[in-house]
């Protein structure tokens, strides 16, 4: 049978059945093959070198992706036909989660094979392809992304770099400035933006460090990910041959959204694979220092923070691979309908710009919780540079940033979400205006018979209904919801915990459908706390809405149907923090 698919956003208000969703559980031995391939690299190539690659050595960070292509780690995203793989987008995802663990070697791994690459394979003609992809993907030259410019951070297209065609119509003549850019320091190809003459919105090409007039700074000095080359790179009178542009004239602005796109997306997996990492060195110390005579790792305190950073690890990545099987689906649709095959790759992620952004957000601030979390489990040695959880703390924080901030991407929850509806792919305005004909009886009653998860799936429809009255109160307010950044970031909060929720709640419902009662207990304990601590979530965000733009008669009648719709039944929370605890201390490492 076919497999149901939502669109972008749609599962605001609509449900899907948990076999319909793709879980990590089922892998194939391609896929577990790979991912053991980019952990052997890492602990043979990687680790021993560290703390040389973090002087900064851009020469060995280099050659060190260099191994990489030769390993053909490089090429999975790129079709055979270019010197790739042409893996699946799970398989994607799987890599970017592995080479997460990496520091600051992931960081310069994904930004070549990410957006220092498929810009040219998703928008570039045939002979672009052929002269930058092939050798991209086998690591013969390396790859850059140029966007950002001093005045031109989140609002992209305001950068000032200019380009004008040369007398002769043979050349661009590009100047300008950009910075941040990451692999700067020994990048062989650069994926520029620029405005061409007067043009409002941003053009792409392809300009070689070995143009003359290309000048790269030196290295800036960053507080992580130290072994990422990061400098500024100017552009004086640089000759950018016009085959070189990227696509068409002026639709640079809408490459490098649908890029950033795909790099939100990929982020996510990035620190998935960093959260594990993290995890991993939390119960190892754990299961080693004592402390009063017993070992650490026996302390109610401790459980508890190893069992949360699992929980938080355990979510991102239910969600994480919902969606990266839902673009596989988009992009296979894409290409029966026509489309190229870089084209429909990119047109697939694109359309879930809803869940990239969430993912985004999500796993950088769980990466950033998780990591904080295993320096307090190390003490004091979690402060020393000895450790491996002191690099990962520093490298850490720039999730947050990269790839437009997390504040940027909370509003684009919201807005892309509300585009979508208005745009007629999901009723979501309908279903809202239903419930605020009676908002205070709009929570589902629980039946006198229920399943355990039919009892999850009823408190995720209440959450969906609980956003429901918060969006459609607001936008009803405000005239420009826009400018309310506070309430729409109290909704994008509902939004992002209800996706992960709901993830998480699918994929342990598939995972006891595959493995039957052996799968239940811990797995349910995971799940059950996770929607514990969403219902709060979900509750405080949507009555800080509610009281942000509805009057005093309105507000309690809106904060009466959140608080109902966000009720959910107690649990020995303790008891079950404990047995995920027990569990990842007696493997030593994460298994779930």
């Amino acid at each position: 049978m076919e497999k149901q698919v939502l669109k972008s956003g749609e599962f605001l208000v609509r449900e899907i059945n948990p076999s319909d969703i793709f879980i990590p559980e089922e892998f194939n031995e391609e896929q577990l093959m790979i991912a053991q391939t980019c952990r052997d690299f890492l602990e043979s190539e990687l680790y021993p070198v560290i703390d040389k690659i973090d002087t900064p050595d851009t020469g060995l960070m280099k050659q060190t992706l260099k191994k990489a292509g030769e390993l053909g780690l490089m090429g999975i995203a790129i079709p055979e036909e270019y010197g790739g793989f042409g893996q699946s987008f799970v398989t994607q995802m799987l890599t970017a989660e592995t080479i997460g663990a990496g520091y600051s070697f992931s960081v310069a791994f994904m930004a070549h094979t990410g957006i220092g690459t498929l810009p040219i394979m998703y928008y570039g003609n045939e002979m672009q392809r052929q002269n930058y992809v092939t050798r991209l993907a086998s690591g013969e030259l390396i790859g850059a992304y140029c966007l950002t410019e001093p005045g031109a951070g989140s609002d992209a297209n305001s950068g000032k770099t200019n380009a004008v065609l040369s007398e002769d119509g043979k050349h661009y003549i590009l100047n300008g400035q950009k910075m941040w850019i990451t692999n700067a320091g020994f990048a062989d190809t650069q994926v520029v933006f620029a405005k061409i003459a007067r043009d409002r919105v941003l053009s792409a090409f392809i300009v070689e460090r070995s143009f003359p007039g290309v000048v790269v700074n030196p290295d800036e000095h960053k507080m992580g990910i130290k072994g990422s080359s990061t400098a500024q790179i100017f552009y004086n009178d640089v000759k950018v041959p016009v085959e070189n542009m990227i696509g068409g004239r002026g639709e640079g602005f809408r490459i490098a959204l649908s890029i950033l796109h795909m790099g939100r997306i990929k982020l996510g997996a990035n620190v998935l694979g960093a959260s594990k990492k993290a995890i991993n060195d939390s119960v190892r110390y754990a299961n080693e220092r004592k402390q009063f005579g017993v070992l650490i790792s026996t302390f109610g305190s401790i459980r508890h923070k190893l069992a949360e950073q699992v929980i938080r690890t355990f979510a991102l990545e239910s969600a994480i691979y919902r969606v990266s099987r839902d673009i596989d689906i988009q992009i296979e649709k894409n290409k029966v309908e026509g489309m190229d095959k870089g084209r429909s790759s990119i047109e697939g992620i694109s359309h879930y710009a809803v869940e990239a952004a969430i993912l985004k957000v999500y796993g950088s601030e769980a990466l950033d919780f998780i990591i904080d979390e295993a320096v307090q489990i190390h003490g004091g040695m979690g402060y020393s540079a000895e450790m491996a959880v002191e690099r990962g703390y520093r490298d850490s924080r720039i999730n947050r940033i990269f790839e437009g901030t997390n504040e940027i991407n909370r509003l684009l929850v919201v807005d892309t979400a509300m585009k979508r509806a208005m745009k007629g792919d999901f009723d979501l305005f309908g279903k809202a205006e239903q419930l605020m004909s009676d908002p205070e009886n709009a929570a589902e009653t629980r039946p006198a018979s229920e399943a355990y998860f039919e009892e999850k799936m009823r408190y995720i429809r209440n959450f969906k209904k609980a956003i429901l009255l918060a969006i459609h109160g607001a936008s009803r307010t405000f005239d420009k919801l826009v400018s309310e950044q506070e309430v729409l970031n109290n909704i994008s909060d509902m939004i992002i915990e209800l996706y992960i929720a709901e993830s998480t709640a699918l994929r342990v419902s598939k995972l006891e459908q595959l493995k039957g009662e052996k799968a239940q207990g811990l797995y349910r304990n995971i799940l059950d706390i996770l929607v514990y601590d969403t219902a709060d979530k979900i509750r405080k965000a949507g009555n800080d809405a509610v009281n942000s733009f509805a009057e005093k008669e309105q507000a309690d009648k809106l904060v009466h149907a959140i608080n109902e719709l966000c009720r959910v039944s107690g649990f020995n929370i303790k008891e079950a923090r404990r047995k995920i605890a027990a569990r990842l201390t007696e493997d030593n490492k994460y298994t779930f």
